[in-house]
């Protein structure tokens, strides 16, 4: 095994520590307009400052190098360009809310149609698709922003006596279609959780931190990162993800292996629901029955709406080494991998990649001069085993 690749993190007392996997560490490279966008947010990406049309925020921008290109088009050959339209366009094809007057003057609920638009579709393919032309099907009539358990609990008794259909958001980067409203006759209200994105609370001698479950990834880690400590989950969606979200979704990230999944992380938190508030207790693991923190994790927003979460957090590490390997074919890989988690090795992650995307991470993650140096080693590499190869035949 061959190492091209280590990468130390020491983490200076007053900076921000990142934590990414190796893949998201070499996407990074050479591209500071990221780091510039993400670093030290305390607060939640504003949902005006994110593509209303795609994915992520509109001042992280990187364009795709030519020998990047050049393996897009290896893949899908010849493209056309699909057709697109303006916000002005779609704006105009936004009805008008049917939301009753007892929800419109509610001061949390908007009714304005570019807030209703960004708030109708959520990240998967046919989700780009379909808002890249303008076909957006339905919009919610209404989008309502909390500020607290309180507000949700009014909500929620509102949408039940005016009948209308509720769909929780978090970061809205759901790809299984959950917050995308469907054509009907009943009124559709949106609730989203942006403005609670606060560190309510943490607890030193727990280590049990309190957060608005409307807190998306970067938020959650700089505002912990001040006190000294880190959450650890990362997953894919990490950039514009809620923490109320990855309890909703059971959520797994990058560094699962060292922080552990959300269910390991969530300790407990207030659910509202249609009949009530539900607070679950951060208490040790009990055998006296079930256990309401695993019923209500997965339920993707059915039994109701998570205001305020507890979670499990560690101090912030001193350093971080990460370190990428090159093995000759995916079952050497595995065998890494196998041996690696049966003698309990210590890691925060461990991530195989088999050879297309080992390929995709080498095009679309480096610089020209990167890839080069990146290329000529591993050419050397094999002529240099093919040559070992011959000499044994040849003494053989």
């Amino acid at each position: 095994m061959s190492k091209i690749k280590a990468l130390i993190r020491k983490r200076p007392k007053s900076a921000q520590s990142k934590a990414t996997s190796v893949n998201s560490d070499n996407q990074n490279t050479n591209n500071t307009s990221i780091d510039a966008a993400l670093k030290g947010h305390t607060a939640n990406t504003p949902i005006e400052q994110t593509r209303w049309n795609g994915w992520g925020n509109i001042n992280i921008n990187k364009k795709v190098s030519a020998h990047g290109a050049k393996l897009i088009k290896s893949y899908i050959g010849k493209t056309r360009k699909l057709s697109s339209v303006s916000l002005q366009q779609v704006l105009k094809t936004v009805p008008k809310s049917r939301l009753p007057v007892a929800m419109t003057e509610f001061d949390t609920v908007s009714v304005d149609n570019e807030v209703r638009l960004r708030h109708a579709r959520g990240q998967s393919f046919p989700d780009w698709i379909a808002m890249h032309g303008g076909d957006f099907e339905a919009f919610p009539d209404g989008v309502a922003f909390p500020e607290s358990t309180a507000d949700v609990e009014t909500l929620l008794k509102l949408a039940s006596e005016h009948d209308l259909i509720v769909i929780p958001f978090g970061g809205g980067t759901s790809v299984a279609g959950h917050i995308n409203p469907q054509k009907g006759s009943r009124p559709i209200l949106t609730i989203a959780m942006s403005k609670m994105d606060q560190l309510i609370n943490l607890d030193s001698e727990s280590q049990i931190a309190t957060f608005g479950a409307g807190t998306q990834g970067p938020a959650v880690e700089a505002q912990l990162d001040a006190h000294g400590y880190r959450l650890g989950h990362y997953p894919q969606s990490w950039e514009l993800s809620t923490l109320g979200g990855w309890i909703a979704a059971r959520s797994s990230g990058q560094q699962s292996l060292g922080y552990g999944r959300i269910e390991q992380l969530f300790a407990g938190g207030t659910l509202v629901t249609p009949q009530g508030v539900l607070n679950i207790a951060d208490i040790p693991a009990s055998a006296a029955g079930p256990d309401l923190r695993e019923m209500m994790m997965g339920t993707e927003g059915r039994t109701g709406i998570f205001t305020e979460v507890k979670m499990r957090v560690q101090s912030q590490p001193e350093e971080e080494l990460f370190k990428v390997a090159f093995l000759p074919n995916w079952e050497a890989g595995k065998e890494v991998l196998r041996q690696a988690v049966q003698k309990n090795v210590r890691l925060s992650m461990l991530r195989l990649s088999n050879a297309v995307e080992t390929d995709a991470h080498l095009h679309l993650g480096t610089t020209p001069s990167q890839f080069l140096a990146i290329s000529t080693y591993l050419s050397a590499r094999t002529q240099l085993k093919k040559s070992h190869a011959h000499l044994w035949r040849l003494r053989g």
